[in-house]
């Protein structure tokens, strides 16, 4: 497998609830990782490294130029090949190790949440609970059927920052009107934070996971 990654296993010894982490841009695989501690041991908690090394130090899932005009350009086509490698991980993921997967989350913190609505968008039958932080939907990389896909198995956790400096909450807005127009279930939330997780916010997706881990 290309992508690097580290475990924290479950506390269970087969069947357990797979957790998949995906970092922003610009960090690394130990970034979400340290809320690995405080959710729960029957998850088997994998956090991922971006393919793309940065300089002078980080990773990204894709290449952003940040002089561009509207602020940022992103590369779709990184993004997209980025999307089908964490698509492909999942499988490995479910194969190596003793997990159930029909059980599988995906956590994504800002890029990591925009590569993470595009794989469950793209491949719904892979997961069940996305948990999207401070990012936003990129219609350039997912698939122009979406209206024709079944997403009756997926469950969305959405929150954002609404004094986001990064990306703004007007984008991430947009996300609830666009999973409601395909009857996908989700909660969406913010909090007066910047580009981060509020401590009331990981409770809340905490509390969430845990629900949704038992349906």
């Amino acid at each position: 497998m290309d992508l690097h990654y580290i475990t924290k296993p479950s506390s269970l010894s087969e069947n357990a609830p797979l957790l998949i982490m995906c970092h922003g841009y610009g960090s690394d695989e130990n970034d979400l990782f340290s809320f690995a501690s405080e959710l729960p041991d029957e998850l088997f908690i994998i956090s991922l490294r971006a393919p793309h090394r940065l300089q002078p130090f980080g990773n990204a899932w894709y290449a952003i130029n940040f002089d561009a005009d509207q602020g940022k350009w992103s590369d779709d086509e990184q993004a997209k090949e980025s999307r089908d490698k964490i698509a492909e991980f999942i499988d490995y993921a479910c194969s190596k190790y003793p997990v159930n997967s029909n059980n599988v989350t995906l956590l994504g913190f800002s890029q990591g949440t925009i590569l993470s609505y595009a794989v469950a968008l793209t491949f719904p039958e892979k997961v069940n609970n996305i948990i999207a932080l401070s990012g936003y939907i990129n219609p350039n990389i997912i698939p122009d059927d979406v209206a024709t896909k079944n997403y009756t198995n997926l469950h969305f956790y959405c929150s954002h920052g609404s004094a986001d400096q990064v990306i703004p909450v007007e984008w991430a807005r947009k996300a609830p009107q666009f999973l409601e127009a395909l009857s996908i279930d989700y909660t969406y939330s913010e909090f007066p934070v910047g580009h981060g997780v509020a401590p009331q916010n990981f409770y809340e997706f905490k509390t969430w996971l845990i629900n949704h881990l038992t349906n």
